[in-house]
């Protein structure tokens, strides 16, 4: 029993720099057995703590006192002050944003108050390669439970009396899923499979569960197989996160070896297994059949349904697939009840949804929040507000299956319906802020841009579709837009959302159409008016000085490489816009305000 634990962060951004876990892990091992403590204080390589603008941090427990922007050579300052003489590093405490005084533990934030921590609840609490941490916190309890005291029905009747959604995407009640799927136990082989091919542009969530509490997503899994009849599953993992994958395969061996995982777990007769697949980051893979269809071995392409993966899934045999987040709750509900996890959340959306929070936000990072929690909430409070006093313009959430929330609708509760009803969806879980100076019109050919390069080409409305709405875009962009092409855009959109084969195609359209329906006038100025308003689309910028700021310093000209500005010393300097190739030097290197960007 240690009297303090030393929490280093695991997250993404505090294991930016290759090693930096390791390294403090390291130099702490190293001043605490200077300082005499080695048997007094444990240090933990625990997952993300979610506060990613801050990294890398360190937690102290049990105070919860967090430092951040903490390097290897602050390290023995925190043993020597804070371990060994019971006070404070006040220069490292975590500080919110630069208008707040520094907060001294987690409690305290504003980060963490609004939030909830249900799926997220081990990740940067326990150390996720040793599963006795896990145990110690009630880990492999919910599977007990499920084996010796209820049977396959009532576990899914508990799953489905919760109202747990899966937090995937599409939002299909996971208790249905599960029934769908339980038919013939014991008769037909089936298999329980887990989509942690995370591929939305800034997302991590899946990524910080798995890397920071992988047992929850086994046990999990063991519970569906329990509940549908299935002795075999598997994790289906992108290979681009080689923590999480390290992690799992730690996990899987420890379960195995304390008889969680294999044949006739806690002697009940119950045999179930894991294995990892590994996927290559394709993001059509995040799509169930295509998932499935990789982990056969074959083109990770999708299958027409019907036939459900729940009658005729992996190797055509009946299956149930749920993202890690998903999973994440299971446990809870098992052990804590449905009433308790249904009375969390909105009337059609229970329990809490994790978000990667980023973009133009003060606190980037990982928050888990209940459903229901409005946008503001989440922008102002938990995520500090726009940086330098910039105003709140709009909020993408569901990746480049989703669209945005306007500034309008800021008070909106996020929930499935709720998204839904205004035209975006709530995805797997990326949240991306922008202020005013994002070009909504450039944000939307962004996201296409990315589904064009993902599509599988297997469907003509996908694989054409998609690349001739991002011409249009393009072509927008580049100041050659007409009116009539907005018209295109949206017949063109509507074509491909009702006729493409799976879930890549028919949402790829949504963040043009949602642009389209809060930014119309952006669109029209781009178009009518030759202009980007957010000085954002490099065809449509224009650059001048104006004579009267001017000083004649010369440094625009200095800095200027492709010799576009002429001037002599201590006189007013023009722009030959001939020359000219747009690249903004000259705007961000002047210190009078002369250049003019319009």
């Amino acid at each position: 029993m240690y009297r303090s634990y030393v929490m280093i962060c695991g997250g993404p951004n505090c294991t930016l720099l290759a090693g930096r876990q390791e390294k403090l892990a390291e130099e702490f091992e190293v001043q605490l057995k200077l300082a005499g403590l080695r048997k007094e204080v444990q240090v933990m390589r625990g997952g993300c703590l979610g506060l990613c603008s801050s990294g890398p941090n360190v937690a102290v427990f049990p105070e919860g006192t967090i430092y951040s922007h903490v390097h290897v050579e602050d390290v023995a300052e925190i043993v020597s002050e804070h371990l060994l003489k019971g006070g404070r590093v006040d220069r490292l405490l975590y500080n919110e944003n630069e208008a707040t005084s520094t907060v001294r533990s987690l409690e305290e934030t504003e980060f963490y108050k609004k939030q909830l921590r249900i799926a997220l609840r081990n990740c940067g609490v326990i150390d996720p390669q040793n599963i006795d941490e896990y145990i110690a916190r009630d880990g492999y309890a919910a599977l007990e439970k499920c084996l010796t005291e209820l049977t396959p029905d009532e576990v899914i009747q508990i799953v489905l009396d919760s109202g747990l959604r899966g937090r995937g995407g599409a939002g299909f009640p996971t208790g249905l899923k599960w029934r769908f799927a339980s038919g013939e136990r014991g008769q037909v082989q089936k298999y329980v499979c887990c989509n942690a091919d995370e591929g939305d542009p800034g997302a991590f969530m899946d990524r910080s569960v798995l890397e920071g509490d992988p047992h929850s997503i086994i046990e999990a899994m063991a519970i569906a197989g329990y509940a549908i009849g299935a002795s075999q599953g598997y994790i289906y993992v992108r290979a681009e996160y080689p923590i999480a994958v390290k992690h799992l395969q730690i996990a899987l061996e420890q379960a195995r070896s304390y008889g969680l995982l294999g044949e006739d777990i806690f002697g009940t007769g119950f045999s179930f297994d894991l294995e990892i697949k590994l996927g290559a980051g394709a993001f059509v893979c995040g799509e169930e059949t295509a998932l499935m269809t990789s982990i056969e071995g074959k083109r990770g392409e999708p299958r027409p349904r019907p036939p459900f993966p729940a009658v005729k899934g992996l190797f055509q045999r009946p299956t149930i697939l749920n993202n890690v987040e998903t999973y994440a709750n299971i446990c809870p509900i098992i052990l804590r009840g449905a009433e308790w996890f249904s009375s969390i959340g909105s009337e059609k959306s229970k329990g809490t949804k994790v978000f990667a929070l980023g973009g133009r936000i003060q606190n980037t990072g990982l928050v888990e929040v209940p459903m229901g929690t409005t946008l503001r909430t989440i922008v102002e409070e938990i995520g500090g507000g726009i940086p330098h006093g910039e105003k709140f313009k709009a909020a993408q959430t569901g990746g480049p299956s989703g669209g945005c929330i306007p500034a309008e609708h800021i008070d909106t509760p996020i929930d499935y319906d709720n998204l839904a009803a205004i035209g975006t969806m709530m995805g797997s879980g990326g949240l991306i802020v922008m202020d005013e100076d994002t070009c909504m019109v450039d944000i939307a050919k962004f996201f296409l841009e990315f589904t064009v390069d993902e599509s599988c080409g297997k469907c003509t409305p996908c694989r054409v579709g998609t690349k001739r709405l991002l011409e249009l875009l393009t072509k927008i962009t580049e100041g050659r837009g007409t009116m009539e092409d907005l018209d295109r855009i949206e017949e063109l959109a509507a074509f491909i959302k009702s006729n493409s084969l799976c879930g890549l195609g028919q949402t790829a359209p949504n963040p043009v159409l949602s642009t389209l329906r809060y930014f119309r006038e952006e669109y029209r100025e781009h178009i009518l008016e030759k202009r980007c308003p957010a000085g954002v689309c490099k065809d449509l910028l224009t650059y001048s000085i104006d004579p009267v700021k001017c000083r004649g310093c010369t440094i625009c000209a200095q800095n200027c490489p492709a010799d576009a500005i002429k001037g002599s010393v201590k006189n007013p300097h023009k722009i030959d816009t001939s020359k000219c190739i747009k690249c903004g030097s000259c705007y961000e290197k002047c210190r009078f305000g002369a250049v003019i960007r319009g």
